[in-house]
């Protein structure tokens, strides 16, 4: 079946829609590997707590670093993939021309703008973390809380970009109808 996730534009288009899927391909199938990772640490905090008793701060906070790394640079290769959450009550009853539009829609009005202002609304919340180093208010935290605030506005942009792939892919298939 022939539709935007798997039309390419020509051209100039074609060349950066290509360099940006594989860049959120291999991102998405690096990234990947944190979640057996998180499922590990989880394993060690629960073995070390009930076989051991003891509790370790900083491994139950990497619990929460490793989800969260994994979601932001995971987000653009679900996009990607079209793995994403959609409304459909419609979406499928178009014609190919009608899906292209309301895809390139969803890409620039949405995505975009939603993309944008996240950048925009966290930009001084980061950049506040940075300039004092943030760390963990517990004693035997991690000392990089800035580095997890910084995936905000990462998450915020790896998104935008894809959009943009995705905008010009439906765009690509607007044009052929």
């Amino acid at each position: 079946m022939s539709g935007p996730a798997t039309q390419t534009p020509g051209g100039l288009g074609a060349g950066l829609v290509a360099a940006i899927d594989a860049f959120s391909e291999k991102t998405g199938r690096v990234i990947c590997w944190l979640a057996l990772a998180e499922v590990l640490v989880v394993l060690l905090i629960v073995l070390l707590r009930y076989l051991f008793s003891i509790g370790h701060i900083g491994l139950q906070e990497s619990v929460m670093y490793l989800n969260s790394a994994l979601f932001a640079f995971g987000a653009a290769y679900t996009l990607k993939a079209r793995g994403h959450v959609r409304v459909d009550f419609f979406h499928n009853r178009l014609g190919p021309k009608w899906r292209a539009l309301v895809d390139m829609l969803g890409a620039a009005l949405f995505l975009g703008v939603t993309c944008v202002f996240i950048i925009w609304a966290s930009w001084d919340y980061v950049a506040l973390s940075w300039s004092s180093l943030e760390s963990s208010p517990e004693s035997s935290g991690l000392p990089f809380v800035y580095l997890l605030k910084t995936l905000i506005p990462v998450l915020a942009g790896l998104l935008l970009v894809q959009g943009v792939a995705e905008f010009l892919r439906s765009l690509a298939q607007f044009r052929q109808c």
